[in-house]
């Protein structure tokens, strides 16, 4: 299984629910807080094609994107696939 991060900060409703997500799927990942980290911010949204929003995933160097995108994903089929 691909290494998975996921970029997040505390109070955001979005990066709770695309981790439950991956915690469903007992899927383990890193988790980069950018709250108050200019530095981590700055290389999320580098990593994150200027993307500056919470929360940004990345399966192994893929960026999946945000959120709504894992979810999407998820709704699709294609979810599983990426991770294995």
């Amino acid at each position: 299984m691909p290494a998975v991060t996921i970029y997040t900060k505390l109070w955001c409703p979005y990066c709770d629910a695309a981790k439950a997500l991956l915690q469903r799927k007992n899927v383990a990942f890193d988790e980069i807080s950018v709250d108050g980290d200019p530095k981590a911010q700055n290389a999320m949204a580098e990593r994150a094609n200027g993307r500056r929003t919470v929360p940004q995933i990345f399966i192994g160097e893929r960026h999946v994107g945000g959120c709504d995108d894992l979810h999407a994903l998820e709704s699709a089929g294609k979810l599983d696939p990426l991770l294995a």
